[in-house]
């Protein structure tokens, strides 16, 4: 006799992920539920939620790489299991991390001699490596400071206002105040005479960036290396300069190979630049040099054997994955100077045919400079009926991501649209930006202007009687103040990255 055995109604593997119960059941939110449901359902519910994020290829608002080859994809889902910390494991990934701060330490005009290898470190990203940098100058200036017999417990570090939030973090974290260069009306970036006459004895480093997260400039950072070895020869100080590279550090190499930034300059110690931006790798990945290893001070280094072997480590965590650094190997060894050279100079062109592009609509004025990061920031001409805000929600309808922020102080009546040109935005995308733009314009000319009104509606009918003329600056501010009033007061609006 044969013996046969029937599913049981319930057993979930023959029911339809749809035709289930478990499309239909809430999901628990805040706690983990009781019992299991089958595999197919768990990826199909999460899918589906996943499904309202926005498209990572239409996010102009980031720097970081939303594409890569699907030669490197499968490198990095071959070795998401391998934990980078585990050296004496994984070996050839130790390797492989230390042959990319060698070739991006050269890349950077790294004084090293014949066979000398390069000290840096591979971080989650440049949050992470700047952190680092900041502790070894507050290390180095601590250590000088004790050495002379003078107090060591207020340094500070002088920068831009232009600087990306986790210059804030560690000033607040590590308690080292934070000096900033206010910007002005057509300044967006860090001047340096004014930063070099806020540096004194206690000022543990001067920080430049090599790409503002606000409008791509590249900041002068020869000009403040000249204006700072003047001030240390006539103070006696030895005051020295952390490159902020991470937009920059790809780019500047390729595009501007003789503009002078980097280790090339005496006060230069160290550098941070992302790997996943202009790296061109996936979010996770960024690098730490420093000038020799005398910058880096070695009690700062941890020295641990349980893993089986003695492994050297500076860095804020511990376990990580391995996926990042071995594509950004992948990255350095496939494209070379000659690819990296035809994707910067790709995305440099499609900026400038967005840029154009937007010129000709004569609504605009291009805040960004020719001469940096590869991208458009760009603001009204005319405030009095509508603002950037609108347009960036509006061109939301049309997948588009473009972000709308204030300057920082003494600019922040300044409000600006940035769009960032990545590898993957070609030149049929920019003009389609353009046109879905224009649209925009088109559809607020029509409509009575949101913010216009809202200001309108709380005036009295004596301030109707008595009509005070203003001017567009003034107008722009009060504009800009309603908006402001939507977003959180203790939002940091240039940490958009």
């Amino acid at each position: 006799m044969v013996l046969s055995k029937t599913n049981s109604q319930s057993d979930a593997s023959i029911h339809s992920t749809f035709g289930s119960r478990y499309v239909r059941d809430a999901l628990p939110r805040f706690k983990i539920p009781e019992n299991s449901i089958p595999k197919e359902a768990a990826f199909q519910i999460i899918n589906d939620e996943l499904m309202l994020d926005g498209n990572p290829r239409l996010n102009l608002a980031s720097f970081v790489t939303t594409w890569m080859e699907p030669e490197c994809d499968k490198l990095i889902m071959d070795s998401i299991n391998k934990n980078y910390v585990d050296m004496d494991e994984y070996p050839v990934t130790t390797e492989l991390q230390n042959r990319c701060v060698n070739m991006i330490a050269h890349l950077f005009n790294a004084p090293l001699g014949d066979g000398e290898t390069a000290c840096g470190v591979g971080t989650v990203g440049s949050s992470e490596a700047i952190m680092l940098a900041g502790l070894a100058f507050k290390r180095k200036w601590q250590n000088k400071m004790k050495a002379l017999g003078k107090p060591y417990d207020k340094p500070n570090i002088v920068t831009g206002a232009n600087v990306q939030v986790c210059w804030e973090k560690f000033a607040r974290y590590f308690e080292v105040e934070l000096k900033e260069v206010k910007l002005s009306d057509g300044y967006y970036v860090m001047d340096p005479e004014k930063a070099v006459d806020l540096v004194d004895e206690n000022t543990i480093c001067v920080a430049a960036i090599l790409g503002s997260t606000l409008n791509g400039e590249f900041e002068d950072v020869k000009r403040l290396n000249d204006l700072l070895v003047e001030k240390n020869k006539e103070t006696g100080w030895d005051t020295p300069i952390h490159v902020d590279a991470a937009s920059g550090g790809f780019i500047a190499p390729f595009l501007y190979p003789e503009l002078e930034w980097d280790f090339r300059l005496p006060l230069v110690k160290s550098i941070n630049v992302s790997g996943h931006k202009y790296g061109l790798v996936y979010a996770g990945i960024g690098w730490a040099i420093w000038r020799n290893k005398e910058d880096l001070p070695d009690e700062l280094i941890f020295h641990i054997n349980y893993l089986g072997a003695d492994q050297p480590t500076f860095t804020l965590n511990f376990s990580k994955g391995s996926s990042q650094v071995i594509a950004q190997y992948y990255q350095l060894i496939r494209l070379g100077h000659e690819g990296y050279r035809n994707i910067m100079e790709n995305c440099q062109e499609n900026a400038m045919v967005l840029r154009e592009g937007l010129e000709k609509t004569g609504r605009f004025n291009i805040v960004s400079k020719d001469h940096g990061v590869p991208l458009v920031a760009f603001s009204l001409k005319d405030h009095s009926q509508h603002n950037e805000f609108e347009i960036s929600g509006m061109l939301r309808r049309f997948g588009w991501i473009v972000p709308a922020y204030t300057m920082p102080p003494d600019a922040q009546h300044v409000t600006v649209l940035r769009v960032v040109i990545r590898e993957d935005f070609s030149r049929t995308l920019a003009e389609r930006l353009v046109i879905d733009i224009q649209t925009v314009l088109r559809e607020l000319d029509l409509i009575p202007a949101m913010v216009t009104e809202k200001l309108g509606a709380g005036e009295t009918e004596e301030t109707h009687r008595a009509v005070i003329k203003k001017t567009t600056l003034e107008v722009q501010r009060e504009i800009t103040s309603a908006w402001r009033k939507m977003v959180s007061e203790k939002k940091k609006t240039n940490g958009i990255c």
